[in-house]
């Protein structure tokens, strides 16, 4: 399953994302949930210690002014990198 968050983790219940995922769902920051990769942020903790592979949107990191503060236990990916993602994981949810 690919998650897709596109709102901040201050604004979704990321516990019950956290609570639903299974080994082998991808999860994909984008838009304002790009926040939850912040560098020692509790979101950014609780998903670095999960069962998800993280991935977050560049483009949005960068709109955002966040690459210096942005964790490096998340990784970056291009919008190709995206649909390489829908292609892999045909099931999806938007968070």
């Amino acid at each position: 399953m690919l998650y897709t968050m596109s709102r901040s983790p201050y604004v979704c219940d990321l516990t019950e994302l956290l609570r639903i995922i299974l080994p082998g769902d991808d999860l994909l920051l984008l838009a304002d949930g790009v926040i939850a990769g912040l560098a020692g942020s509790p979101a950014a903790r609780a998903l670095t210690s999960s069962l998800l592979t993280l991935h977050a949107l560049e483009n949005d990191i960068a709109a955002r002014g966040l690459a210096a503060h942005f964790t490096h236990n998340i990784m970056v990916i291009s919008y190709t990198d995206f649909v390489r993602l829908t292609e892999r994981q045909p099931q999806q949810m938007a968070w």
